[in-house]
């Protein structure tokens, strides 16, 4: 059964998180310029966030204080 379960050390991307799941940033993928824009909105390590909604392709999250939309791609390439 090794491989079965999610080990607490193991990342998964912000879209597989539940609406209303409040998760720490682990880590920011992508190249440079695309962690830079998603750390300018607030997705840095360690900051918690959570996720509102997933609509349309487009997952709403709150970080920060604020509540931003990213797309699904942006979304995969934060870890948490």
């Amino acid at each position: 059964m090794t491989g079965l379960f999610r080990k607490r050390s193991d990342c998964m991307p912000l879209t597989m998180a539940r609406a209303g799941e409040v998760t720490s940033i682990k880590r920011v993928g992508g190249k440079d310029e695309v962690r830079r824009h998603l750390e300018n909105m607030g997705f840095v390590p360690g900051t918690d966030v959570t996720v509102v909604s997933v609509n349309h392709g487009n997952v709403i999250v709150n970080v920060k204080e604020a509540r931003v939309a990213i797309s699904k791609e942006m979304a995969n390439k934060i870890l948490i």
